[in-house]
């Protein structure tokens, strides 16, 4: 499996593919398409990750020792990057997710490309995520 580090790096080299921004942005909406189903259960406010802009859900679970998750959004764009947030962070030990520089993120360079309403969504996702993993290696 591929660490952090290299899945961040795959998205990086996929979003420079495009010299244009309308083009990152048509690739974070295919992220949103190409998205696993959303189980409807898990569609509450519980999971609601506070401070986005649109609505967006993040439901942990565990598979294989593993903290995996289920994501979803009303709208398209946070959906394609809380989809790629979990691509780079789920499946994968949560002591590690715990311990993650979220820094490197900071790399894909979506500053530029997301309104900063968006940018505090995507701050609020990962720590979301983090504060998953801080759970889930407490409990192991």
């Amino acid at each position: 499996m591929k660490s952090i580090e290299e899945k961040i790096n795959f998205f990086k080299e996929n979003l420079e593919l495009f010299d244009d921004d309308m083009d990152k942005y048509k690739y974070l909406l295919d992220q949103a398409k190409n998205a696993k189903p959303f189980p409807e259960e898990y569609r509450q406010d519980s999971f609601k990750v506070d401070g986005c802009q649109a609505q967006v859900w993040l439901v942990p679970y565990i598979e294989q020792k593993k903290l995996c998750f289920h994501s979803d959004s009303d709208a398209f764009i946070s959906k394609g990057m809380v989809t790629i947030l979990c691509e780079i962070y789920g499946e994968r030990n949560p002591d590690e997710i715990a311990k993650a520089d979220f820094d490197l993120l900071s790399s894909l360079q979506l500053d530029t490309l997301l309104t900063p309403g968006r940018r505090n969504g995507v701050y609020s996702m990962l720590m979301k995520i983090k504060e998953y993993g801080n759970v889930y290696s407490q409990q192991n």
